[in-house]
């Protein structure tokens, strides 16, 4: 009987789990370093690491993009990034420990001789800063690219694992724009990378608040025995932003609404909010609970009415005029493209059974917020008169996700001072108010994750494909039905997406 390998980090189990983890000696390369992401998400976050005494002293950075820049320039670049965007304290004596492993290369992502400057940027990292091998490639760029640095990475040895270290390859969202797309995507990563060395990046996943999910869950016998159909009337998961498009154009046109957000982040929220307890919360267990989730979901009857889509036509938002989406820059006056989105599924088992998911976001509405709020059905029995309970609605359990990150539940009161009259009253737990320490960035928390190998806030390719199976069909039916519907800037959306709720007898939450 061949023995199992030895466990590379033995005292794992025997950590203290308050304690954080550190990174081991490793490094990562930015493709696409001089997009948004990078100098807004990217950048900071790994210098908040830092910061934070998680990675090692010689983690490395380099940069790759067709810029004529020299080391110098770069770290210049990541230093203004770290300066306003970081989220916590500038120190000069940790900026000069993780400037010195900044590193530069130029070309685009066809140029052979770049890759091969590359690969001997990597080699010298090693043997100057004790990288030991360990590399991460982060593709910050257009998936129409991934297969030029793919191909590039395969081709000069850079994807090889090496003995005692690791290779791994970070992808962002969108994964592909239908299910074809994604499968073709995964079959290009797949012949170069492992499964377990592909990290694809949904940086909802990585906010402690969609991780609170669990924890409210499955660490609180008050809340389980009422998550269900015998209890739970519906589920509104809402991820709404007041902003435009502002200089998306490029990337948004043709995308829309439902593939930049509700394929991702709300499918993964509805799967974490429905799914059955998992035996552990290592990577398989939560992915097997969450693809059951996936699999089990049911389209409506009728995509015409139990879907909406729309456009924001120009309106008021936050105290000002703002243009519609078709007056945008660089958006044709015949785009289709929704930047609205709302549709109702229903999970086919037994614990949900009859209880509708309603997933909507949208851009220029009343506010930014997401959240997911779990709506119960009334009492079946209320010993009251009927004005006594005139202003009582039904209960609801809210978790909100972004900006004021939190949990409340919401349930009936006497009023004070009166016989008998029942209102509606918030119990809000904030992170703000209970924990001393700050939640770290979402993209923090990932780009350690990817570091350290752990998996479980990455949703692998059977997640994405199930996700596509659920939106292609809608996705479909939309592009036959014309433009999708004007609604004024500032409001919650076309009258449709009202319309939807309405005929169920429910509304939707204005929070």
């Amino acid at each position: 009987m061949i023995p199992d390998p030895p466990d590379p980090n033995p005292l794992r189990d025997a950590q203290d789990r308050r304690l954080p983890q550190i990174a081991g000696p490793c490094g990562m390369v930015i493709f696409g370093v001089t997009g948004d992401l990078s100098r807004k998400k990217l950048m900071p976050a790994i210098y908040d690491l830092a910061n934070r005494g998680l990675l090692p002293p010689g983690f490395s950075l380099v940069g790759f993009a067709r810029r004529d820049w020299a080391h110098q320039d770069f770290a210049k670049i990541v230093h203004d990034a770290v300066k306003e965007y970081s989220r916590t304290d500038y120190r000069e004596e940790v900026w000069k420990q993780l400037a010195k492993g900044f590193r530069f290369v130029p070309g685009d992502f066809s140029d052979d001789v770049a890759f091969a400057q590359l690969r001997d940027t990597i080699e010298d990292l090693d043997r100057e800063r004790g990288t030991a091998g360990n590399h991460a490639f982060y593709l910050s760029i257009p998936p129409r690219f991934f297969p030029n640095v793919i191909g590039q990475l395969k081709e000069h040895g850079l994807a090889e694992d090496r003995p005692g270290a690791w290779r791994r390859v970070v992808v962002e969202k969108p994964f592909g724009h239908d299910l074809k797309s994604a499968q073709d995507l995964n079959n290009i990563v797949s012949q170069v990378f492992p499964p377990e060395a592909v990290f694809r990046i949904d940086h909802y996943l990585g906010k402690e608040t969609v991780q609170n999910i669990l924890a409210l869950r499955f660490a609180n016998q008050l809340f389980e025995p009422v998550w269900n159909a015998n209890y739970v009337d519906h589920v509104q998961i809402t991820m709404a932003e007041d902003i435009g498009i502002g200089g998306r154009a490029g990337y948004y046109d043709g995308i829309g609404a439902a593939r930049d957000v509700i394929q991702n982040h709300l499918v993964q929220l509805m799967a974490l909010t429905a799914m059955e307890e998992p035996t552990s919360f290592d990577a398989q267990s939560l992915r097997t609970e969450k693809q059951k989730v996936l699999r089990s979901v049911q389209l409506p009857d009728d995509l015409e009415l139990d879907t909406s889509r729309g456009q924001y036509a120009a309106g008021w938002a936050g105290g000002e005029k703002v243009k519609g989406f078709l007056d945008e820059e660089d958006i044709p006056k015949s785009s289709t493209t929704e930047t609205f989105a709302a549709i109702k599924l229903e999970i086919d088992t037994r614990r949900w059974a009859g209880v509708p998911f309603y997933l909507r976001h949208g851009k220029r509405l009343g506010r930014r917020v997401t959240e997911v709020a779990v709506i119960f059905k009334r009492a079946p029995h209320l010993p009251f008169t009927r004005t006594a309970t005139e202003e009582l609605g039904q209960n609801a359990l809210v978790i909100r996700v972004q900006p004021d990150e939190g949990v409340t539940l919401r349930f009936g009161s006497k009023v004070p001072s009166t016989a008998m009259e029942i209102r509606d009253v918030n119990m809000d737990f904030a992170y703000g108010g209970a924990f001393v320490e700050s939640s770290p960035e979402a993209y923090e928390r990932l780009i350690l994750d990817v570091l350290l190998g752990e998996p479980p806030l990455f949703p692998q390719h059977e997640e994405v494909e199930l996700s596509w199976r659920i939106l292609d069909p809608i996705l479909e039916h939309w592009a036959q039905r014309g433009k999708p519907e004007p609604y004024p800037s500032g409001t919650w959306g076309p009258a449709s997406a009202d319309e939807m709720l309405a005929r169920d007898g429910r509304v939707w939450r204005r929070p």
